[in-house]
């Protein structure tokens, strides 16, 4: 690694601050304190402008799933631009990466889930979902089926369509949804649920508010349901055993679509290229997937539909009528080079069989940071954690906001060499799948050090 030269760092940081709008920006501390200038990079670590190295724990956005710095990504990259840099696959036209990409998703893809649409990453891929679902019923006649049930602090982005989806109320704030054609029901915390109650009863409530959230609304009404395997940025939520699979049984009672959310957790998160069927026993009738299957190298998703779905959705509808959806980029063919390398480093050097090994090491280690007093949860697996900070462990009670816990101990955690995502009262790990164990043992020192720095400045100031 090596810092850029003839580059004014304060320049581009003053480019940034006056003319970025950046996604999730606190505008309250922006203008004042702008944004941290990432120069440079390589395998686990990232370098800012003035050559501070950090250990990047969160993996860019749950996505840097081979490491940075890929020379043969490069290349890979740089051949496909030479040879055609893009072309429209509007129609009958396509290329070959495209083509060998969709075949390769469909064969890694679980059950008959075949066929490939391509976005430019999660959000697009879920509004894509939307519109192929609302299509295929009407193809089947069914017209009135148009409703979407999701989950309180499910997450699945921020366009229009994808951020209605989005249960997670803090990103509705100031924003406008649409509220008729999408419903949620409760999130399956097991962290937060009732005192006394089991897991197995809890979970049959959950699946028992999405069979009475259906009857509510009308079965003829109800299109599809959408569901991360494990929730991300809703505070990585690992739902009971059988969740899925109980949920699944009353979409399937009901001839409700079931929508896997795999953006966060498909291409090796999880130690699997999918985590539908390998982790959690269902195959959907679609999965949505982005982040990984690049690697974050360019912007690439992809909204994965079954071979019952196609069917239907591949017979023209009228006389002269075609399948009217679809992007510019769609199928961009050095985005699925990159895509095809990414796959191919990560079978090569079997990444899901090193994230099943290391991921249980990182576990383990986590959860010995529960001794801690503000530590009241460390859940997730594999690559994809998040400890939760509370006020007192026996009520579960959290820190007043005012205090800003999660993003006090991300600094603490920046200042020693370590980047971790803040979400309110907790932060959030997913780092590149190329972790070893000394980075592990790296990044919980750091975690355990800037906790109790944390605690300490939480009890000055009257928090505690």
């Amino acid at each position: 690694m090596s810092k850029p030269t003839n580059i004014s760092m304060q320049e581009v940081w003053q480019q940034d601050r006056d003319h970025y709008i950046h996604p999730w920006t606190d505008f309250s501390t922006f203008k004042e304190t702008g944004s941290m200038v990432l120069a440079d990079s390589d395998n686990v670590h990232v370098v800012d402008g003035d050559g501070n190295r950090y250990l990047d724990g969160i993996g860019g956005l749950w996505c840097v799933n081979i490491g940075y710095g890929r020379e043969e990504m490069a290349q890979a990259i740089a051949e496909q631009v030479r040879q055609i840099p893009y072309y429209s696959c509007f129609g009958h036209h396509t290329t070959v990466p495209a083509a060998k990409l969709a075949a390769k998703l469909a064969e890694l893809a679980p059950g008959n889930l075949n066929h490939v649409f391509y976005g430019c990453g999660g959000s697009v891929a879920n509004d894509t979902a939307v519109r192929i679902i609302h299509f295929y019923f009407n193809q089947l006649g069914q017209k009135s089926k148009k409703k979407i049930i999701s989950r309180i602090d499910g997450y699945h982005g921020s366009t229009y369509m994808a951020m209605s989806i989005t249960g997670v109320k803090f990103d509705h704030i100031g924003f406008d949804i649409e509220e008729q054609l999408v419903h949620h029901i409760s999130c399956p915390n097991p962290y937060r649920r009732p005192a006394g109650q089991s897991l197995e009863d809890f979970c049959n409530e959950k699946v028992q508010e999405l069979e009475d959230k259906i009857l509510e609304l009308g079965p003829a009404k109800v299109a599809a349901f959408f569901a991360e395997p494990i929730m991300g940025a809703g505070g990585v939520i690992v739902p009971p055993e059988g969740y899925h699979q109980k949920i699944l049984a009353v979409c399937r009672k009901y001839g409700v679509l079931y929508v896997s959310d795999e953006v966060v957790t498909a291409f090796g998160r999880l130690g699997h290229m999918f985590a539908s069927e390998a982790e959690f026993g269902i195959v959907p009738d679609i999965i949505t997937c982005a982040k990984g299957l690049t690697s974050g190298y360019l912007p690439l998703g992809a909204t994965i539909l079954s071979d019952e779905i196609y069917e239907v959705i591949s017979k023209p509808q009228a006389d002269g009528a075609i399948f009217t959806h679809g992007f510019t980029y769609s199928g961009h063919p050095v985005s699925c080079a990159a895509g095809l390398k990414n796959i191919e480093i990560m079978e090569r050097e079997q990444l899901c069989d090193q994230v099943r090994d290391m991921g249980a090491y990182f576990e383990a280690q986590l959860k010995t940071l529960l001794d801690l007093p503000i530590v009241g949860d460390v859940r997730g697996r594999k690559f994809m954690m998040c400890i939760e900070n509370v006020a007192d462990k026996e009520t579960k009670a959290l820190i007043d906001p005012k205090a800003r816990v999660g993003n006090r101990i991300a600094d603490h955690c920046q200042a020693r060499g370590l980047i971790v995502r803040p979400l309110a009262h907790m932060n959030v790990l997913s780092p590149p799948l190329t972790l070893t164990k000394e980075h592990i043992d790296f990044m919980i020192a750091t975690l355990r050090e800037s906790i109790e720095a944390t605690v300490q400045e939480l009890r000055s100031e009257g928090f505690l």
